[in-house]
């Protein structure tokens, strides 16, 4: 069937500055760029682009770029290009359109519309270059009252995971990106003091040294899931949902189970890796809490233990039975979350915002006097210091990174995660293009991008007259609203600027 599908990209060569070295050809894991030999001329595929720029990086004379397709349809608000392109890919096809990384729709940012408080006279802002400031964070379950007598104390105080800032590195799973891009993660968190997670891939042998830094995902499919998988790990972290595709489960495409990634998740070379949407075990909170005191059983009750949940319109509720089954730590993953594959249609359409979650979970756990009980951990569309820093002020007490960290790796997000193909090395298994990422630089760019925005933390910190991030978790006077409805402000718990 002949497509109907118009390019999506246009790529412009310059020719006169294109000296036909096809270094474009060697870097395009898509094939758009070929060179016939007869004609000696570089011919491009305008149809197989992705906007990837690995060529108009690489081209040692700038005779490259990749530019919208131009063409456009009569104009319609209700029948936009994309809508229409869509109907003709399932037209076509029959099938489930897939995408990668994270949510794309103009939904409402709601970090752009919080503002900071600042100290000026009567609580002096503080120098973070004269004074010390703490952003030491301990994630795990917190007493209600401490015992002390004489110089002991006496209270029983489960685990505690010290990071040495509020941002980890999120569930990226061995198969999904490549075993460099994990690697330059785990170095990373190792390095900076904090935490990186493997996903539902279980874990490569090569990255066991970093376990005392891994947080270890049990997923539904329970994929590279066994014993020394959880004994190596610092966390465990059960996966019940994820921010790009709430209430379906997970999907590796076959193109991306190599023999390395079979023998580690175990499971056949070449098959999809499909996790059910739920876990056949788990049908309430009352399964939940089971398998939580399984695995703490399992590992002696010496790691702390994660439910990870997407945030949908009753996560507050959610939250509150995961902390009562016993759990340390609650991840909440928004709606701007990222995915090497998901269903779009699930992508743009199911989830809230992870601004809006965060607050309720904060305030309901608050509300019932558990807030304590529990770490609280979020993720979905992180970009900048200033969104982090918001998110402990909503309530959250670290938040997860992924395709941030991914973008300072090199990614350029063109959303093909899910063939396999990665021109930057990063979301694929072809060795010869996963070789392009060296991972001592990823490390290095990771390492730099943890210490830039600790850096700026610590300069809002001390802005606000804090010398330490415990003092601004919850402390929602801190935020101010910005072109809010009063509805929004409410769930938020901020005031409007000015008030």
């Amino acid at each position: 069937m002949k497509t109907l599908l118009p390019p999506e990209f246009k790529i412009i060569r310059d020719e006169a500055k294109c000296i036909k070295c096809q270094v474009c050809v060697r870097q395009c894991g898509f094939e758009v760029h070929t060179y016939d030999e007869e004609e000696d001329v570089v011919l491009s595929n305008n149809a197989k682009c992705v906007a990837c720029s690995r060529c108009v990086k690489f081209c040692p004379t700038s005779a490259l770029n990749v530019i919208k397709n131009p063409l456009s349809y009569r104009e319609n608000t209700n029948w936009r290009q994309e809508v229409i392109h869509d109907i003709i890919k399932q037209a076509e096809t029959g099938g489930v359109i897939l995408t990668g990384m994270g949510n794309d729709k103009p939904y409402p940012i709601y970090w752009d519309h919080l503002v900071l408080n600042a100290s000026q006279v009567t609580n002096p802002p503080i120098d973070p270059l004269r004074e010390p400031m703490e952003l030491r964070t301990y994630l795990g379950s917190k007493p209600d009252q401490l015992v002390i007598k004489g110089k002991h104390v006496k209270t029983k105080i489960p685990p505690q995971v010290p990071i040495e800032t509020p941002i980890l590195f999120s569930a990226m799973s061995y198969g999904s990106i490549s075993l460099n891009a994990q690697l330059a993660l785990a170095r990373a968190a190792s390095e900076f003091g904090t935490l990186w997670n493997t996903g539902e891939g279980g874990l490569h042998k090569e990255l066991y040294k970093y376990g005392s830094t891994t947080i270890v995902q049990v997923a539904s499919g329970r994929f590279g899931v066994h014993p020394d998988y959880l004994y190596a790990a610092r966390v465990l972290e059960i996966k019940i949902g994820q921010g790009a595709k709430p209430g379906i489960g997970g999907h590796l495409p076959g193109e991306k189970v190599s023999s390395p990634v079979s023998r580690t998740r175990m499971i056949p070379k070449g098959t999809d890796a499909l996790s059910p949407a739920p876990h056949h075990d788990i049908y309430s909170i009352e399964d939940l809490a089971q398998l939580v005191y399984a695995l703490k059983e399992a590992t002696n009750y010496q790691k702390p233990v994660c439910v990870k949940i997407a945030a949908v319109h009753n996560s507050a509720a959610i939250a509150s039975g995961i902390a009562r089954a016993g759990a340390d730590i609650i991840a909440l993953d928004g709606l701007r979350g990222g995915t090497g594959a998901a269903p779009k249609i699930i992508r743009d359409n199911v989830g809230i915002p992870i601004e809006l979650a965060i607050a309720s979970v904060d305030t309901r756990l608050r509300q019932e006097g558990i807030r304590n009980r529990v770490s609280l951990i979020a993720a979905g569309g992180f970009r900048s210091s200033a969104d982090v820093i918001k998110a402990i002020a909503l309530g959250a007490d670290a938040v997860y990174i992924a395709t941030a960290a991914l973008v300072a790796m090199g990614c350029h997000l063109c959303q093909k995660c899910y063939t396999g193909i990665c021109n930057w090395g990063i979301a694929t298994q072809d060795p010869y293009l996963s070789k392009r990422l060296n991972p001592d630089l990823a490390t290095q760019r990771l390492i730099n991008l943890l210490r830039g925005w600790s850096l700026e933390i610590k300069e809002m910190l001390g802005g606000m007259g804090i010398n330490a991030i415990e003092s601004l978790r919850g402390n929602r006077l801190h935020l101010r609203a910005v072109g809010l409805t009063q509805a929004e402000m409410d769930v938020l718990g901020v005031r409007q600027a000015g008030a």
